[in-house]
């Protein structure tokens, strides 16, 4: 009950860091980042993910996150073959997403 109370506030605490960032153009990546973030959230609240895999699919995505965030930094920006990179690294994690929502209990 503790872990679902401390995840449900972690995650209205980013969901209010991302309204504050409203000002600032979001790249594709951010935009699908958040839309994961949402898919773990509604899967951990309809029950669909239970508390070990949504732990698993948050680190994994918050590890996707990072590296994302390097690569913008790195050299100013994207190159082609990271864009390329990150698309392929995105698309992974949405199969694991909707993989591990729709298994068989």
């Amino acid at each position: 009950m503790t872990r679902r109370i401390l995840g449900f506030t972690l995650s209205a605490l980013l969901a209010g860091a991302g309204m504050m960032q409203t000002g600032f153009a979001q790249t594709r990546s951010d935009k699908r980042s958040d839309n994961q973030q949402k898919r773990i959230n509604d899967g951990k609240a309809d029950g669909s993910l239970n508390d070990k895999e949504a732990a698993r699919l948050q680190k994994q995505n918050d590890a996707l996150d990072k590296k994302l965030e390097r690569d913008k930094v790195d050299g100013g920006g994207y190159t082609k073959r990271e864009k390329a990179r990150n698309e392929v690294r995105q698309d992974r994690q949405s199969h694991r997403i909707a993989k591990q929502r729709h298994d068989k209990k």
